[in-house]
């Protein structure tokens, strides 16, 4: 799944991220950076993400500015 970091605290590691094909937003799970080539997230940064068992984002990853899937809107 690819998304946006929505938010991010590095004092407490709480984040939110947002899909890019529903805008669903998940929370990061506690160690979602453990083991991943970030040290912190900015808003606004593009990640590629899993979801644990309960439902939080994990496993984060370099996004791509590539449309993975955005639903088309009528203009």
């Amino acid at each position: 799944m690819q998304g946006t970091v929505k938010s991010y605290d590095p004092a407490t590691k709480d984040g939110v991220l947002m899909s890019d094909v529903d805008f669903a937003e998940y929370d990061l799970s506690p160690v979602a950076l453990e083991g991943s080539i970030f040290r912190m997230l900015r808003q606004g940064q593009r990640v590629v993400f899993d979801l644990d068992d309960d439902g939080r984002a994990t496993h984060l990853r370099l996004g791509s500015e590539i449309d993975m899937g955005t639903p088309d809107f009528l203009q």
